[in-house]
């Protein structure tokens, strides 16, 4: 069994992408560009997460345990859709990746966000069919509900 936990962390361990200061120096010089360029204007968190809230919501904050109801649109910095749902969508908010936990608990239901998301808090490493490795994600997003 002591066996199985150390594999484990292991490959945990190894699996796990940490980014030099220098790449996310690169990541946030990318995404400053990328504002300039469309003439956006967002707040930075020290995580590296850019957004804006559109505050249209009441009632209370997000929290960590919930489930979200949402729509959204993600691009890449080129304009490549990447995903879409337009139809709402339920999530459990702690199985999100970092950009949208750290972001959702900032809303409220009725929220509306815009938000650009460097790979240490989006996929990272990690390549999928249409999210090339090391990419910043471009979210517009409506949180209809939470549970």
């Amino acid at each position: 069994m002591k066996y199985l936990h150390f594999l484990a962390l292991t490959l945990i361990l190894v699996a796990c992408k940490t980014y030099s200061d220098e790449d996310l120096k690169n990541f946030d010089k990318q995404i400053q560009e990328f504002m300039t360029k469309k003439g956006l204007k967002m707040d930075a968190s020290p995580s590296g997460l850019y957004y804006k809230i559109n505050p249209k919501g009441e009632g209370r904050n997000v929290l960590y345990q919930d489930s979200i109801v949402v729509t959204y649109e993600g691009k890449l910095l080129n304009g490549e859709i990447f995903d879409r749902q337009k139809d709402p969508i339920t999530f459990a908010l702690k199985d999100m990746i970092g950009g949208w936990k750290e972001a959702l608990l900032m809303m409220k239901k009725g929220d509306e966000i815009e938000l650009l998301i460097p790979p240490q808090l989006g996929y990272g490493e990690h390549k999928l069919d249409d999210i090339p490795q090391h990419s910043i994600l471009y979210f517009n997003m409506k949180l209809l509900d939470l549970k």
